[in-house]
């Protein structure tokens, strides 16, 4: 395998990843492979590993599940009267 072989498999999996990490949308395979090579020519640069990096808030559907609840306590609370010291 030569060193270009290995950068297009490279990207191709980062790619695959970040499309799973966003659930799988379609339509958004460019825009992945491009995200993709840009981590893997990053990583390159640094000599870091993407699997070391913490995904993005955008790509977590889990970042997402966790600040709804947290916007519907915020409602919530808005919607309480306040309490008066008497």
């Amino acid at each position: 395998m030569t060193m270009t072989d290995d950068r297009q498999e490279r990207i191709r999996n980062r790619a695959h990843q970040i499309w799973q990490e966003e659930g799988h949308p379609a339509g958004q395979d460019e825009r992945h492979w491009h995200q993709a090579a840009a981590d893997i020519d990053r990583e390159d640069a640094t000599g870091k590993s993407s699997a070391a990096k913490k995904p993005s808030k955008k790509a977590t559907g889990a970042a997402k599940a966790k600040a709804e609840p947290k916007e519907e306590k915020a409602a919530k609370k808005a919607g309480k009267p306040k309490k008066t010291a008497k």
